[in-house]
């Protein structure tokens, strides 16, 4: 791997979107460091990853200030890329506001918002102009469905915070990607007992991401298939 290639954080690596869109940067020469929970499937992920790339996989969780530090400290510098991809759904079946668990809300808050910004706040001293920041959301961040107000609000304090940091840092892209629907078991967990398999597949999702990462594109809110080339 030559010294000078790119080098980016991908975090819940191990299946659906994040794993997706590691092996697309794999296979582009990107250089990784990507996490997840699960040591067993992260560690699968690294094996399929490192016969494209150099990878280093660091299981654990988020919203731990020492696995976020660990994160960073294994890509060096610069940064070139951060994506925040990791999330947590809440309970399942998700519950009505009126009758949402607090200290479960707080756990979907930690993990979707403020552990974002927490790995954010230690990559940008790393970041030079130019470099990525992409935080994944969902339409449930601007859309009011029915039993999704933890996780929506949860996705729209993130949109709100990737503005304003795009507006704090200029001199780097930041954004904020709706992906779709997907066939990932987040989605499936979000439907318990539905059948789901007319959803694409996470790899459909990934093109799109990929034009934010390679193009020129201002920070912004994007939706992912909206950015696919025609073809994809």
């Amino acid at each position: 791997m030559p010294k000078n290639a790119p080098v980016a954080i991908v975090t819940g690596a191990s299946r659906g979107l994040g794993l997706a869109l590691a092996r697309a940067l794999a296979v582009r020469g990107w250089r990784l460091v990507i996490d997840a929970r699960g040591a067993d499937a992260l560690e699968r992920a690294r094996g399929d990853l490192a016969a494209h790339t150099d990878v280093a996989a660091l299981a654990g969780d988020v919203t731990d200030p020492r696995h976020r530090e660990a994160l960073v400290a294994a890509a060096g510098g610069p940064i070139d890329l951060l994506v925040n991809n990791a999330s947590r759904l809440g309970p399942s079946p998700q519950p009505p506001l009126a009758a949402y668990p607090l200290a479960e809300l707080g756990r979907v808050y930690l993990t979707n918002v403020l552990a974002p910004l927490a790995l954010a706040q230690l990559a940008l001293p790393r970041m030079d102009e130019g470099a990525t920041i992409l935080n994944v959301t969902s339409d449930a961040a601007v859309e009011a469905y029915e039993g999704w107000g933890g996780y929506g609000s949860s996705k729209a304090a993130l949109e709100q915070l990737t503005r304003i940091l795009a507006v704090e840092h200029p001199q780097l892209r930041i954004h904020v990607v709706d992906p779709g629907d997907m066939r990932t078991q987040m989605h499936q967990d979000a439907f318990p007992g539905e059948d789901i398999s007319d959803r694409p597949p996470p790899e459909e999702s990934v093109p799109g991401l990929l034009a934010l990462i390679e193009g020129d594109r201002a920070s912004g809110r994007f939706v992912a298939r909206d950015l696919a080339p025609v073809g994809t």
